[in-house]
């Protein structure tokens, strides 16, 4: 519930500060507030209002300048060029690509490849470095496959991973979760690519999506039932009499 009630309130900020662009009260070119100016405003942590920053930059409503501050670039939201995908949609898609390329790699992977996605798994381990390496695995296993088109989607799976708000959204609690069984997943692709077993791989892969699909869903579900919770106990303030008693 502790993710979930962050992630509202990340995107309360995101919502808030584009209102105000859009209403001008933060003009184009202009610079917004302090990092702990917007916390004690907002009334959240500073790591929410950087998180919140993030999606603004990624919606392309601001630029950060280090050493400067955080600018306005826009004043109307930017028209995305395709329709929203969701994060289900993606890990769906990659786990059917991902999966394929997998058992490919197993037969073609050089030597140094797989030295380079043991240190993946290596640095996996460290939570600085997790995400990155997690990205870098998968990118190397696509290269692995020797088909252009392929690693050209893989990269592409990743860019959305990585730029559409919702999606970065959905990931934020379920990767920070189960750190040692997403490292086990991992390993157990390396090994059965290591071993050339295309199946092993296959399976593997595909075995790694489907529980991070499921961790996805689980998210949905927790977050659906706190939206719940909170408009009873809106409408339970609203209509109580408790208080007549007294």
């Amino acid at each position: 519930m502790q993710n979930v009630k962050k992630r509202r309130r990340f995107w309360m900020v995101v919502e808030k500060l584009e209102a105000l662009i859009d209403q001008g009260i933060y003009p184009v070119g202009g610079r917004l507030p302090a990092e702990r100016e917007m916390a004690e405003v907002y009334d959240v942590s500073r790591p929410t209002i950087r998180e919140a920053i993030i999606a603004l930059e990624v919606r392309k409503r601001v630029e950060v300048k280090t050493g400067s501050g955080v600018f306005v670039t826009s004043s109307k939201k930017t028209a995305s060029l395709t329709p929203p995908i969701s994060a289900f949609e993606l890990t769906q898609a990659r786990a059917l690509v991902e999966s394929e390329a997998a058992a490919l790699a197993a037969s073609k992977i050089l030597d140094s490849e797989l030295q380079a996605l043991k240190q993946t798994l290596i640095d996996m381990e460290f939570s600085d470095k997790a995400d990155e390496a997690d990205q870098l695995f998968h990118e190397i296993i696509a290269q692995a496959t020797r088909n252009k088109a392929l690693a050209l989607t893989i990269n592409n799976f990743w860019k959305l991973r990585r730029s559409e708000p919702q999606i970065l959204l959905a990931h934020q609690g379920v990767c920070s979760q189960n750190i040692n069984q997403r490292l086990a997943e991992h390993t157990t692709i390396y090994d059965a690519i290591s071993d050339r077993n295309p199946s092993a791989a296959r399976k593997a892969m595909h075995n790694h999506f489907n529980r991070l699909i499921n961790a996805l869903f689980e998210a949905s579900e927790a977050k659906a039932l706190e939206e719940v919770r909170r408009k009873t106990d809106e409408t339970r303030g609203l209509y109580s009499i408790s208080h007549l008693t007294k």
